[in-house]
């Protein structure tokens, strides 16, 4: 090799090591900078059960009735966190994971949050009141659409369906099937959401 070659192979080596070295420190910098977010700030990992959007969706205006038959829709929660869940008594995967909404609506409710289930029951309020009194349900209100055209309006083209929805009213996630509602991770989640929410407030 000539010692023109050995200099030009040299200086590619040089080259090349600078530019690893470049790439090395971008990348140990955005990942010392993830680790600091992560660490300090409010927000905390997304529930992996929960299929959360981009960005907030708008939905459909839907109506529906509390036990005395009174006229509701999601407005009379605005500014709060809503975790609306779409369900039936014959539905055995809703009564199953209805004693853990009932705990998590006992462990955060409070101004800034609710948990909201909604009934598609088309033999109405009794049928529910029922079921509650079976199961021990306490801290649960008692909502219904006997025409289950929230179901449709809402997408929810199976239950249980659950939508985490923002004080302004828009869709932030949903889960489509059953889960633990009260688990360390979704109650860590939501209690983040609810104080980064109050801290702008």
């Amino acid at each position: 090799m000539t010692r023109k070659a050995i200099i030009v192979s040299l200086l590619i080596a040089v080259l090349v090591g600078v530019v690893l070295v470049g790439f090395s420190q971008i990348f140990n910098a955005e990942q010392d900078s993830f680790s600091v977010s992560i660490s300090n700030g409010d927000s905390a990992k997304p529930p992996s059960m929960m299929s959360l959007n981009e960005k907030p969706r708008s939905l459909k205006p839907i109506s529906f009735t509390d036990a005395e038959g009174s006229d509701l829709d999601l407005s009379h929660w605005r500014g709060k966190f809503v975790l609306l869940n779409i369900w039936a008594t014959w539905c055995a995967p809703c009564r199953e994971e209805m004693p853990t909404l009932d705990s998590l609506q006992q462990q955060l409710g409070r101004p800034d949050f609710e948990v909201v289930a909604l009934s598609i029951d088309r033999a109405g309020v009794g049928v529910i009141e029922k079921f509650f009194e079976e199961i021990g349900i306490k801290h649960l209100g008692i909502y219904v659409d006997q025409t289950t055209k929230v179901s449709t309006d809402l997408g929810a083209y199976g239950i249980p369906t659950t939508l985490l929805i923002s004080p302004e009213g828009l869709e932030l996630g949903r889960l489509a099937g059953p889960a633990v509602w009260d688990s360390p991770e979704m109650i860590s989640y939501l209690r983040a959401l609810i104080s980064q929410k109050e801290k702008e407030n």
